[in-house]
């Protein structure tokens, strides 16, 4: 019985056992889509002159008046002003929630007796305006006198605290220590503002591994106990290619102000529809809202335009929003570990042709994209929950810093304008030439519980069929079809392969061992040219990407 035959057997089997988990017509097992509404609050702006307290304002009074649940975070210098707390005291409906935002000013800095180092009373250079500027002793006292003050001001400690980026020793000391129960964290972004987290879980959410908040945990046991979700909506088709080859991203996100992204109601619209339509697995997610320190005026219409968007949504059912703190009480209560989730884009907003569909599990993550007739893999990163950020021990002392996973493919960093990497489906003549496969619109679709099955109808006739299972992708070429996968990269680009043999393609970044198995067909180094062929046997091809071998 080939892997195929066997997992929709298995389909078969789970339906029978379990119908409940269905989601209404049979055909896909899904799980609610959801949208925290996340407001966070600075209490100064050096850069201009804004003014901060008019978006907390009419942010309130927007999602009060749409009867919208929102999650408002509070940073450390806001909770030391009057006009802040008032009007979260006095104005915020009860069905919301005030939590932290968690980023490094001068008088927490102070209180925690640490010297301030700051260019301004809140510098957003890593070194400064985060904890991984501090060491871990340091970091915990700045989270004390952060609870002590949050205690005083609000008379409980906060469930939610989020920032652009936590680390696994913070976020678990505030776990462990004030019982914070959510968190967030930015998107995957390639240095944009000094900050680059790549290879994550893409969307959704994770509980990060006690060594590394990027990294989702395989285990339990080795997880912090805080479910994490990425903020700010990223496009799942243009997002990771922005601004390729250059030092750092631009940006396409739900983000009101960004006149390409959600400040623009068509874009908002097929985001939406998107999120709502597509197969997701265990759930979909979206943040919406904005921090304060952008101004009114220029969130204005994107944020008026979403909130009656969601609104209307929500009341037809089709999602769901609620605060922070209740999505990852919802989560923990329904997942012991990561699940699998999807996010499905296969209409382009652009009307250029582009699809992409994104997979996570605890295990890994992985991207297919069609561009026209032809179709790539443009990223598989490992997660292993034994890989350490750099800085779980010892303070950043750059301007930047870097958080990321364990890269299988890479087209982001392997590729340039003119030479994108990818891993391929070629078909192989016999004489060994090999040409890219054309072929239609891909389906997707969850017959079963935590696995996506995507259907590529080929030019040449039969379809091939891609199976994203949680530790492995499988992949089934029609008969008749003498097919493979080609893996290149950019010559000049620096990888991480160290390895390749008949089953196994082995991998060594940033000093840490991993690789690639497979449990059927085999791989290929053809020669010195920077690529790898993947050969099926029998038209079947898998990669075992849930093996973690430890010496």
């Amino acid at each position: 019985m080939d892997i195929f035959r066997a997992a929709m057997l298995a389909a078969l089997l789970f339906m029978t056992a379990a119908p409940a988990a269905q989601a209404q017509g049979g055909t896909s097992v899904d799980g609610p889509r959801i949208v925290n509404i996340v407001n966070f609050i600075r209490g100064v702006e050096p850069r201009e002159p804004i003014d901060l307290l008019e978006p907390v304002v009419r942010q309130i009074e927007l999602v009060n008046r749409h009867h919208l649940p929102a999650t408002f975070l509070i940073q450390y210098d806001a909770m030391q002003q009057d006009r802040f707390v008032k009007l979260l005291k006095e104005q915020l409906s009860p069905q919301c929630e005030i939590g932290g935002w968690f980023e490094v000013v001068q008088p927490m800095a102070e209180a925690a007796g640490l010297p301030w180092r700051g260019r301004y009373p809140w510098d957003w250079h890593t070194n400064v305006g985060f904890p991984v500027g501090y060491t871990p002793e340091e970091r915990e006292k700045l989270v004390d006198v952060f609870m002590q003050l949050y205690q005083a001001t609000f008379e409980q400690l906060p469930k939610s605290v989020g920032s652009w980026f936590l680390d696994a020793h913070t976020l678990a000391y505030m776990a462990d220590t004030y019982g914070v129960e959510a968190s967030c964290n930015c998107k995957d972004q390639f240095g944009t503002d000094g900050y680059t987290l790549w290879g994550g879980y893409w969307n959704q959410a994770y509980y990060p591994s006690r060594l590394n908040a990027l990294m989702p945990a395989q285990s339990v046991a080795a997880q912090i106990p805080v479910p994490v979700f990425r903020m700010l909506g990223s496009d799942p088709i243009y997002q990771y290619d922005m601004s390729l080859g250059e030092a750092a991203q631009s940006v396409v996100t739900l983000e009101p102000v960004y006149k390409g992204g959600g400040g623009n109601p068509a874009w908002v619209r097929w985001f939406f529809n998107m999120m709502c339509s597509g197969p997701c697995l265990a759930f979909a997610y979206a943040q919406a809202g904005q921090e304060n320190s952008f101004g009114w005026p220029k969130m204005a219409n994107g944020l008026l335009d979403q909130a009656a968007l969601l609104e209307e949504l929500s009341r037809q059912g089709k999602l769901r929003v609620e605060t922070l703190a209740a999505s990852a009480a919802w989560f923990k209560k329904q997942f012991p570990v990561t699940p699998a989730t999807a996010v499905t884009a296969l209409e382009d907003w652009k009307n250029e042709g582009r699809k992409t569909i994104w997979f996570d599990s605890r295990y890994y993550r992985a991207n297919l994209f069609w561009q026209g007739s032809e179709m790539r893999i443009r990223d598989i990163h490992l997660f292993d929950e034994c890989y350490a950020e750099r800085y779980l021990k010892s303070a950043v002392t750059t301007t930047w810093c870097e958080y990321d996973t364990l890269p299988v493919l890479d087209s982001f960093r392997w590729s340039r304008k003119d030479c994108l990497a990818g891993i391929r489906p070629v078909a192989v003549a016999a004489d060994g030439t090999r040409t890219p496969l054309a072929g239609g619109a891909p389906t997707a679709r969850a017959p079963y519980l935590g696995e996506l099955l995507v259907e590529w109808p080929l030019t040449s006739g039969g379809t091939l069929a891609i199976l994203l299972k949680e530790s492995a992708m499988e992949f089934r070429f029609p008969a008749g079809v003498s097919g493979a996968l080609e893996c290149s990269w950019c010559p000049e680009q620096q990888v991480p392969v160290t390895g390749v043999e008949e089953r196994l393609v082995t991998y060594r970044y940033n000093g840490f061992d991993y690789r690639l198995g497979l449990s059927a067909g085999r791989a290929e180094r053809t020669g010195d040219a920077p690529l790898i062929l993947f050969i099926p046997k029998d038209g079947q091809l898998a990669f075992d990407l849930g093996t973690r071998p430890r010496t």
